[in-house]
């Protein structure tokens, strides 16, 4: 059975108790455990999948051209790297950045749910394929998924994709983030809402995952 940290009181304390996990074999290979970075009290949380080569190397997310990017992007809706708080589904670099396994996911899970109910913020962004099915439970891929924000756990939830994929795909991928981070300023705007009144000539920018699957949950019964 996971671990749980619904007695930990500060993030702080949660990052040191992560920083000597050996709950899955990805701390056999680890250089460091990548918790987190940003302000412990944003309202925008940023989820990716796991640290790669550079992350695991400096302990900090997305420090390579990819989180360059996101920041940038980000920046452009008027938020800094400090504004945000940045994390990821595990806290190890996979070997040769594969997937996590469902038990790494399972070891690691406990840490991302406190972290989410200890920064609690108003809207969480997923970011890429894996994060992004993972949280909503559901096998819709990132580019049917990204477009809408969801209620979820009492706040929102913005799928879009991996700042890779922008760097890979061009200018359609990178505009298209840019779609999805302007839902994350008019939630925080309080433009979207859940008391908002409908407009009747507006596309609902608000659902909930068109398709659910047995993935593993995050906040559980069991957990």
């Amino acid at each position: 059975m996971s671990a749980s940290f619904g007695n930990v009181e500060s993030l702080r304390v949660l990052e040191s108790i992560a920083s000597v996990c050996t709950g899955c074999g990805l701390s056999e290979g680890r250089t460091n455990v990548v918790f987190s970075s940003g302000s412990p009290d944003a309202s925008v949380m940023v989820v990716g999948e796991g640290p790669g080569r550079q992350e695991d190397e400096e302990g900090i997310p997305f420090v390579g051209r990819s989180g360059q990017l996101l920041v940038k992007l980000f920046g452009e809706i008027g938020l800094e790297r400090g504004d945000i708080y940045i994390t990821n589904v595990v806290k190890c670099r996979p070997p040769n950045n594969r997937d996590p396994k469902p038990d790494e996911i399972d070891a690691c899970k406990p840490y991302l749910r406190r972290q989410i109910e200890l920064v609690d913020p108003a809207v969480v962004v997923t970011v890429g394929n894996f994060s992004s099915k993972l949280l909503l439970t559901t096998t819709t891929g990132i580019t049917r998924l990204r477009g809408s924000a969801y209620e979820w756990w009492g706040r929102y939830l913005v799928p879009t994709f991996h700042p890779a994929a922008a760097l890979r795909g061009g200018e359609r991928v990178t505009n298209e983030i840019r779609e999805d981070l302007m839902l994350v300023r008019d939630i925080i705007d309080g433009r979207i809402s859940p008391d908002a009144e409908p407009d009747d000539d507006l596309e609902p920018e608000s659902g909930t995952p068109p398709e659910q699957s047995e993935q593993i949950p995050l906040f559980g019964r069991d957990q």
